[in-house]
């Protein structure tokens, strides 16, 4: 796989770990009932553009490196739990949230589970 594949993957995933972020950022106000509390609270919202635009990103440079020939069986896992690491850290530092000693466990077995997956990596062909 070349490095530019690797480095495309890499943006794809923090692009993806921001959009969740910037979405929960987003529904943190309050918003006024009716039509007018969904344009002004969701729509309007800078937090909620910046996420469905990192979101747009995301998926432009991910699918860019399913077409170099990046397994999906390989990319998704690595996509969605790297990710899910990223978010997990930044929702400790931003919104506080916390988690106990099972749950990081866990994220310990998927960080493991990521390195597994990710050393079986080939280029194609």
């Amino acid at each position: 796989m070349s490095t530019i594949t690797v480095l495309v993957l890499i943006l794809a995933i923090v692009l993806n770990a921001v959009a969740n972020i910037l979405m929960k950022a987003s529904s943190m106000n309050k918003e006024a009932a009716g039509i007018e509390g969904l344009i002004r609270g969701v729509l309007l919202n800078p937090w909620f553009i910046g996420g469905l635009t990192s979101f747009g990103f995301a998926l432009i440079a991910y699918r860019f490196v399913l077409g170099k020939g990046m397994k999906l069986s390989v990319a998704y896992p690595i996509m969605t739990t790297c990710g899910f690491a990223i978010v997990i850290f930044a929702s400790r530092i931003f919104f506080h949230e916390e988690l106990n000693t099972v749950q990081w466990i866990g994220i310990a077995l998927l960080v493991a589970g990521i390195w597994l997956i990710a050393s079986q990596v080939t280029s194609p062909g």
